[in-house]
């Protein structure tokens, strides 16, 4: 079967394309036919081991996972003989885990992973898309930020696969919401139900006093200090980005009432992950939230997918998709 990798950190051109054996489910696994693999900023970030820390989860001089790619969408080819949660058939969508392994024809799965049967509707290349932005942004909106009716919440980086779906849930729990994004991207920030846009091009948001519960940056490109003074008394700033500045204004920048998160989404118990997708698939077909796609690759053009989405000019997600 076919495996994207790579030997060493470095820009796209590291990755690879190699032949190795298909694995075999044990009795406590599936085996899952590949469809679509989703590429991230974060796949960008663990490829060239920039930020550092990244490092320490995928080895520090070289990487340790052969397999790359985290969020997937396929289907169910084979069952271990103890397996009960899913058959041969089933239709799936969610997050390989830490160890990787998604980049690939065919992945083998604990029956307890984070993934769940995909709603109607929803193709593998969207559900790839859709796991790595709603596991990062479900918990910065419902669990750090707590977002309810009548709050503002204002999305930093609200185009991206994070901020789409950070957008869509806001709206879903009540709030007021200000997308931040580029001029071109506004009617589709409009579409998915924003009350506001911000050209980032055009207006400082930061610039605002007191006007904000939560301000969400999705893409890291702020930090606490600066928004600080944007947000209501009580309110709270939320990142995605362990940036070492970042950290150090949330710990030493401090105004009355105001607060500052940084939350390592990714480090969540499988379990959680694993409800939460299922609340996902509840939502997608009740029609709170829909994939934003952007772009979709064959898997022999698995290096351009990652040099686009390093233009960090797209709209939503960039998926790779296997071509059965």
């Amino acid at each position: 079967m076919r495996i994207v990798t790579q030997s060493r950190y470095g820009g796209p051109d590291v990755l690879e394309i190699r032949d190795v054996p298909r694995p075999v489910p044990k009795e406590n696994e599936i085996l899952v036919r590949v469809e679509a693999f989703s590429v991230t900023l974060a796949d960008c970030a663990f490829r060239k081991a920039d930020p550092f820390i990244t490092r320490f989860f995928n080895g520090l001089l070289r990487p340790k996972n052969l397999v790359l790619g985290d969020d997937i969408g396929g289907v169910v080819e084979a069952v271990g003989s103890a397996v009960t949660r899913f058959a041969v058939g089933d239709a799936i969508f969610g997050s390989v885990g830490s160890s990787l392994g998604g980049a690939a024809d065919y992945v083998c799965l604990a029956e307890d992973a984070a993934v769940v049967r995909r709603p109607d509707g929803l193709d593998a290349g969207q559900g790839a898309g859709l796991s790595y932005g709603y596991l990062t942004a479900m918990p910065f909106m419902r669990d750090e930020g707590q977002v309810k009716p009548g709050d503002h919440v204002l999305i930093n980086g609200a185009a991206g696969s994070v901020g789409a779906v950070a957008l869509q849930l806001a709206r879903h729990f009540g709030a007021e919401v200000t997308a931040v994004c580029s001029a071109r991207h506004a009617d589709l920030m409009r579409a998915l139900g924003a009350d506001h846009v911000i050209d980032r091009n055009e207006a400082d948001f930061t610039t605002a006093r007191d006007a904000y519960d939560v301000i969400f940056d999705a893409v890291g490109k702020s930090s606490f200090g600066r928004c600080r003074a944007a947000l209501k008394p009580g309110g709270i700033y939320l990142t995605t980005v362990p940036s070492l500045a970042i950290i150090w204004h949330m710990l030493t920048k401090r105004a009355p009432g105001r607060r500052g998160r940084l939350a390592t989404t990714g480090l969540r118990p499988v379990s959680a992950k694993r409800a939460d997708l299922a609340v996902l698939a509840e939502l997608v077909e009740a029609g709170a939230v829909r994939a934003v796609t952007d772009r979709r690759f064959p898997l022999t053009e698995v290096v351009e997918a990652h040099r686009y989405v390093e233009t960090e000019r797209k709209a939503g997600d960039v998926v790779v998709e296997m071509a059965w």
